[in-house]
């Protein structure tokens, strides 16, 4: 027997998860994640170094998988990593990295855990700079900053809006939704939105090169007209035996 045949088996923990998360729990959620992943990606289309995922699971310790003790946030995002598709977000395989920002979307029977369970976990477990909580039926929004190790309120802007240095925008309520907006308080447009966007700044560029069309148009007519009306002057004064040119 060698010294190898005494060391141990090694189990690493496995990296290749199925999310395993319960269905959304209204419409409204499910329309509230799509805004914000879909605000975002078009707003970072040009960046590679981020992951955002909705009601997709979290798993940070390999006992997770046997106590069935795991976490999937309505939606979050992963700063300075890989832009790809995953099963799920699993800690171990992911450089130990946890979600640089989260938002849970409240319901009557999440908001308790919400406010304070899940509250716990990504405060002293996951230790995610940003935690925001938003209740489509309400429209009670609440954000969190880590300081010190401690979750400290987010204090919002004098339009509601609470920043998040994470992602750099604030997040705030339009329209009853809860969307990004700009440093300069701007909001982040949906895909159709900003499509709409481009058609109507399209239009509008076709309707000012028309009305620039006819306003030169105008000119030359009213030149002509100004032109017409010399020459129709000047052959009265030659009818009248002045010469015009002297005039």
């Amino acid at each position: 027997m060698t010294a190898l045949d005494t060391i141990p088996d090694v189990t690493c923990p496995p990296t290749d998860l199925w999310s395993d998360e319960p269905p959304l729990e209204s419409d409204l959620h499910l329309q509230q994640i799509i805004i914000l992943l879909s605000c975002l990606e078009l707003l970072w289309r040009e960046r590679s170094d981020y992951y955002a995922s909705g009601n997709l699971t979290i798993y940070y310790n390999e006992e997770q998988l046997k106590k069935r003790d795991f976490c999937g946030p309505d939606f979050f995002v992963v700063l300075d990593t890989e832009k790809r598709p995953r099963k799920s977000w699993v800690v171990w395989g992911e450089q130990g990295k946890y979600p640089d920002v989260i938002v849970e979307i409240l319901s009557d029977s999440t908001a308790n855990i919400d406010r304070n369970n899940k509250k716990i976990l990504y405060q002293n477990t996951f230790r995610t700079p940003n935690y925001f909580w938003f209740d489509p039926n309400s429209l009670e929004l609440q954000g969190f900053r880590l300081i010190e190790g401690q979750y400290q309120a987010i204090a919002a802007n004098e339009q509601g809006y609470l920043w998040s240095e994470q992602l750099g925008l604030y997040l705030g309520i339009f329209d009853r939704k809860l969307r990004y907006f700009t440093g300069d308080g701007q909001l982040v447009p949906t895909p159709q939105e900003a499509e709409l966007q481009q058609r109507q700044a399209k239009e509008q560029a076709i309707l000012a090169k028309e009305q620039a069309l006819l306003e030169k148009e105008q000119a030359l007519l009213e030149k002509e007209r100004e032109r017409q009306a010399k020459e129709k002057l000047a052959q009265k004064l030659r009818e009248l035996g002045i010469d015009p040119d002297t005039i």
